[in-house]
């Protein structure tokens, strides 16, 4: 289930690409840094080409579309090979779309009408954005106490970094966090390769001391 391979990680690169091409050694670095999991994005021309590409050539990773909006974004999606799509909020035709093609798709929520509008579309793994900029990680935690019950977790993306990733993993509610420093657009377009490779080798070393203590 790729729920499940998602938590494994407990993290997932969110990636906007200019250039197709460069989901190879994008994919390759974090590979190297330990991580096998991506979001790309389709807040760009070659979300599309890139999707297909990582989808071929890394079979390994847990392939997510991102910023899923239209329908005709949730069937590209599929048609691409992601295996998981997420979204910044919750459009419940989006959802049912996801659904009646086998996606299974995160809708992003900030408020309790939106985690109920969420459960009514029959989702409990949702994308909370923005995490930094609607209360962080006390926000989370007010709003997982009256759902827990109900099986809701969350995907805390938007203000997650390398200074607070730790506390968010120790949070029960949290299954992954989603964010674009490890593979930011400026790293890529500078094809630096090498340090994403590093950042993403210290957020899985993080990750990995957040669970044990």
């Amino acid at each position: 289930m790729i729920t499940d391979r998602i938590e494994k990680s407990r993290i997932i690169p969110v990636i906007a690409l200019e250039k197709a091409e460069d989901a190879i050694p994008l994919c390759k670095a974090l590979g190297a840094g330990g991580l096998h999991v991506a979001e790309i994005t389709f807040r760009t021309a070659a979300a599309r080409d890139a999707l297909k590409i990582v989808s071929q050539e890394f079979p390994e990773f847990a392939l997510g579309a991102g910023t899923v909006t239209t329908l005709e974004e949730v069937e590209t999606a599929v048609n691409c090979g992601a295996q998981f799509a997420v979204a910044p909020g919750l459009n419940p035709r989006v959802v049912k779309k996801a659904q009646e093609l086998g996606l299974p798709f995160f809708p992003g929520v900030c408020t309790p009408t939106d985690i109920e509008m969420a459960l009514e579309c029959g989702c409990q793994t949702l994308k909370y954005f923005p995490a930094g900029e609607m209360g962080g990680i006390s926000m989370l935690k007010a709003l997982y106490g009256p759902y827990r019950h109900k099986g809701v977790r969350f995907i805390p993306t938007g203000g997650v970094s390398v200074t607070n990733l730790a506390d968010y993993i120790k949070e029960p509610s949290v299954v992954a966090v989603g964010g674009t420093w490890i593979a930011s657009a400026g790293l890529i377009k500078a094809k630096n390769w090498d340090e994403i490779s590093n950042l993403a080798r210290s957020a899985v070393e993080i990750v990995r001391s957040a669970i044990v203590s």
